[in-house]
């Protein structure tokens, strides 16, 4: 796990909110304090779609793209004045945590690896984020935890969002 700092907030919301860099995650769940404080929770609620969309095709995830709800978390931030906070806890789409893995020489199959976690924190002056991840039972390997601290401080190099690691 490590923590990151961002040192360019109006770029980095930009990128958060509407730019794509952060499309190849899912919501887990989101918290904005404005005038009013707002929850979403990210799970898919599939009794909302007719039983003939209820397919893996049409509903392939347990939670919400980011890039489906990116949008409203954008018109709830949005206005004259900064958020109190917010906080989104993000999850990495499945096949890129398998990807991922694979490209590291990794197992992805019958991994004990429920998910890989981004955490964005604003305070209502600066952005953490934080990496993390999720395991269906205990185990003493971190192997897959390491690559995405590694990775996920690349892939933000990559998409030209600065930060400093804490």
């Amino acid at each position: 796990m490590i923590a990151l700092q961002i040192t360019s907030m109006k770029q980095f919301m930009s990128a958060l909110l509407t730019g794509d860099a952060f499309d190849i995650f899912l919501l887990e769940e989101a918290t904005i304090s404005t005038a009013i404080t707002t929850t979403i929770d990210g799970h898919v609620n599939v009794d909302f779609y007719p039983i003939s969309d209820r397919t893996p095709e049409m509903i392939p995830y347990e939670y919400q793209p980011w890039s489906e709800i990116k949008g409203l978390c954008f018109d709830l931030i949005k206005g004259k004045r900064t958020p109190l906070y917010f906080k989104f806890v993000l999850q990495l789409k499945p096949d890129k945590v398998k990807a991922m893995l694979e490209k590291e020489k990794l197992s992805a199959k019958d991994s004990p690896l429920k998910s890989l976690v981004l955490t964005i924190k604003y305070d209502g002056g600066k952005a953490i984020l934080t990496t993390g991840s999720s395991y269906q039972t205990f185990v003493m390997d971190k192997t897959a935890d390491v690559v995405w601290d590694r990775q996920i401080s690349k892939y933000l190099a990559m998409k030209g969002i600065n930060f400093e690691i804490l």
